[in-house]
């Protein structure tokens, strides 16, 4: 069994030949099947078509401690009017004032944590990811130092917290939850951490870097 250190100077290594290096094209392209999906657990789950999926970015940021890197997430208010209390990552909807994936990804970890955009080295991207709720995102996965400071916007973010990568990258800590939900049993990725439950799409996201990099 390979040993990894998960540290974020492996990671970079690591990155150069496991991750995508260029923005995929089906992160636009919506006529192509993205790479992961709500529905990888759900086969029988018939996906609505009529409504094409928007584009979207997330940032996964690998926070560079000597001792090993974390991984930061947020968790939505309650009173949200969608996903509320749910854990994510920074990120939302491509805006027409983004040039690209990455700008969208950036900006929006600005404006939701308050996370500096030129502390943040890219190292690069995962498969795309389509959501139930319509959303085709493209998680892009950046390095970031230790001595980042956050400022929250709490209309968007209740709190903002990091987990270390080596629990993410446990295949055993990957497990596979479900619950009913319109008339059937759907399953889902979890990655329960302490009192933080990690589920849906952002577990799914992370178990498609966990397969792209860390698979044995």
């Amino acid at each position: 069994m390979q040993k990894f250190e998960y540290t974020a100077d492996e990671l970079r290594r690591l990155a150069k030949s496991a991750l995508r290096q260029e923005v995929p094209a089906s992160a636009f392209d919506f006529s192509l099947p993205s790479g992961r999906s709500d529905f990888d657990l759900n086969p029988d789950y018939c996906e609505d078509l009529s409504v094409p999926p928007r584009a979207a970015a997330v940032l996964i940021a690998v926070i560079n401690y000597e001792k090993g890197a974390r991984v930061l997430l947020t968790r939505r208010p309650e009173n949200m009017a969608s996903h509320p209390g749910q854990v994510a990552f920074p990120g939302g909807k491509v805006e027409k004032c983004d040039d690209s994936i990455v700008a969208a990804a950036l900006r929006e970890a600005n404006e939701e944590v308050g996370l500096d955009p030129s502390l943040v080295d890219i190292v690069g991207y995962l498969d795309t990811y389509q959501t139930g709720s319509g959303f085709r995102i493209t998680p892009v996965v950046g390095l970031v130092p230790s001595t980042y400071q956050l400022e929250l916007d709490k209309r968007e973010v209740d709190e903002a917290f990091e987990v270390p990568l080596e629990f993410l990258m446990t295949v055993e800590n990957h497990q596979k939850h479900s619950r009913y939900w319109q008339g059937k049993n759907r399953a889902y990725y979890a990655m329960p951490y302490g009192d933080k439950f990690i589920w849906g799409a952002t577990a799914g996201m992370l178990k498609n870097f966990y397969d792209r990099i860390y698979r044995d």
